[in-house]
């Protein structure tokens, strides 16, 4: 899937109609409401979701037998995005029964004092699972200002070490090519990117005789995803432990900030790969004008051999007859990588989970939020249902033949008495992930994650393409099996830091700026020569100086250290928990 652009979906609020809503009070909050046990539709105003009206298929029939609720989506992203419809039901003083939002730029605050959400201590009785995230609910009560209170649960809790990547079988980032390609031009090695270039020079040439196509290309860019800076010129700093932090490139481990500004830094390394890479014919030249689907769709040829990501290339290309056949995308074995890994999140994500204050029914609706963090719940968010598409065989889960279809075919039809339809269509329209899916189920010792069980990866991992691939990766079966073995891995502890809420004239300069250096990133890609290339980035920086860019760098060079403060502090503060629970 692609990557979810949280911190986009959680910027657009108007603080206006929050204090519009505080006319509006708080709803009941007795846990001794009455509740007949009925059908009860749950309207859920989710900034997270893709997916708008009632949920349907698996995920449905599932809450619906153990809780007899029918979820309605209300999702911005559907409804045009921006913050009109989180305004209208702000100012009607009901956003709704559930309530899944950022609160991060101080939303949770304002949802409090407004009475948009309430307290759920009172039906806390017997939670179990919410309770064991209590530290995760006082982290934000203090991002809140509340001295007590459970406000809401945070998106991707964890009992794994923040020193552990949050990721499954693939990173996030990471350089995946077209293996097949690679294999015919004899497994060169390379140490670096600019070995990368020659190395991808010899695939496109492969690529183009045996397919007579001139239209493969090493690389195709897209603009869709630009904020700060060009997000595909981001994406090789990543390979050595970088990340972003507004105009910020700030490596994992603490160890250096650099400005995307900044004469022969990261963010400049990587524009001028792809300009040389252009300077060879390397780039698609309808780069600059597709969009992602369009870029993408070239991908699902086989068209392009390089991906910056295993959700673009190896999803698109590597099907069961592709793979069978030895072709399609598998990372490369880039000597001198670090690669950017999130670390794993004790205290939660940026997103919460709430009770909106106006729900009937509270009790019903927390025991459902508690649900969503017992195992079976975070087995069914991350799309996995006992007896439907896996069963516990011996202690260890295994996939059913559904669950085995599932693999590669993701439409398949769902037996009717897990609620039918299209398996995909059934999935959880939250999109919120509970605890994460790489979490260790305490009974049978494997992660959440199915593509992540041995049976799985036994199974799965046989094919042509894969087989190959792990006889020239020291005999790893999976992305993070390599990464880890070779040390090729950078962790960015997995603090719950959140960016506080910026001034307006701050964000003011911030459009400015990242519009002068988005538009120059693009031109410098496809400068003629280098003259070009330097002439446009120094000219760049002078701009952006007249901007104001001073201004906006110091803003998110402090955020990208208090981000490293709260990394480190979460460190800390998971070993001495571990050894209080150890005594």
């Amino acid at each position: 899937m692609k990557k979810s652009k949280l911190a986009v979906v959680m910027a657009a609020v108007l603080s206006a109609s929050l204090a519009l809503a505080g006319c509006g009070g708080g709803g009941d909050n007795s846990a001794n409401e009455k509740d007949d046990g009925s059908l009860m539709k749950v309207d859920v105003y989710d900034d997270l979701a893709n997916y708008q009206g009632i949920q349907k298929g698996w995920f449905a029939k599932l809450i619906k037998d153990k809780f007899n609720l029918k979820l309605n989506m209300i999702s911005p992203n559907v409804a045009g995005g921006g913050s009109t419809l989180f305004d209208t039901r702000s100012a009607a003083g009901n956003l709704g029964d559930l309530v899944i939002t950022g609160a991060g730029n101080g939303r949770l605050t304002k949802l409090i004092k407004a009475h948009l959400i309430d307290d759920m201590t009172p039906y806390l009785k017997n939670a179990k699972n919410i309770k064991k995230y209590k530290s995760a609910t006082d982290a934000l009560n203090k991002l809140a200002g509340q001295s007590s209170g459970v406000w809401g649960v945070p998106q991707s809790v964890s009992t794994k070490s923040p020193t552990d990547p949050s990721e499954g079988n693939e990173p996030v980032f990471g350089p995946y090519i077209r293996w097949d390609y690679y294999r015919e031009i004899g497994y060169p090695k390379f140490n670096n990117l600019d070995d990368f270039l020659q190395i991808l020079k010899q695939m496109q040439d492969k690529a183009r005789a045996d397919t007579g196509d001139k239209n493969v290309y090493a690389f195709s860019l897209f603009k869709d995803w630009d904020g700060n800076m060009m997000n595909n010129a981001k994406q090789p700093t990543t390979y050595f432990g970088y990340d972003e932090m507004g105009f910020v490139l700030a490596k994992a481990d603490g160890s250096d900030y650099q400005s995307v500004t900044q004469k022969g830094g990261m963010y400049e390394k990587a524009l001028q790969f792809f300009n040389k890479a252009n300077q060879m014919g390397l780039v698609d030249p309808e780069s600059s004008t597709q969009n992602y689907d369009t870029m993408s769709n070239k991908y699902k040829q086989g068209k392009i051999l390089f991906s910056f990501w295993s959700y673009l290339g190896p999803a698109a290309y590597n099907t069961t007859e592709n793979k069978a056949q030895g072709k399609g995308y598998m990372l490369a074995p880039m000597d001198d990588m670090k690669i950017f890994s999130y670390g794993a999140t004790p205290n939660g994500g940026a997103a919460i989970i709430s009770v909106g204050s106006k729900a009937k029914n509270k009790q019903r609706l927390v025991n459902f939020i508690d649900w969503l963090y017992s195992k079976e719940g975070v087995y069914a968010m991350a799309g996995n249902v006992k007896g439907m598409n896996f069963d516990i065989k011996d202690g260890k889960p295994e996939l059913t033949d559904f669950g085995k279809k599932l693999q590669s075919d993701k439409s398949s039809k769902v037996p009717a008495q897990f609620g039918g339809g299209s398996y995909a269509d059934g999935v959880s329209a939250l999109n919120f992930t509970t605890e994460l899916a790489t979490d260790i189920d305490p009974d049978t010792k494997e992660p959440y994650d199915s593509s992540m069980w041995k049976s799985t990866i036994d199974q799965f991992s046989n094919s042509a393409l894969d087989k190959d691939w792990s006889e020239h990766m020291d005999g790893a079966k999976t992305s993070m099996q390599y990464l880890e073995k070779a040390n090729k891995l950078m962790i960015a502890p997995g603090s719950s830091f959140i960016q506080p809420d910026e001034s307006s004239q701050i964000s003011t300069l911030r459009g400015q700026v990242k519009t002068e250096i988005v538009n120059t990133s693009w031109k410098a890609v496809f400068a003629k020569d280098d003259n070009e290339f330097n002439s446009l980035m120094d000219e760049m920086r002078s701009k952006v100086d007249g901007l104001g860019f001073k201004q906006v760098l110091d803003v998110d060079m402090k955020n990208a250290k208090d981000q490293n403060t709260a990394r480190v502090n979460i460190k800390k503060q998971f070993a001495n928990r571990e050894k209080s629970e150890s005594n």
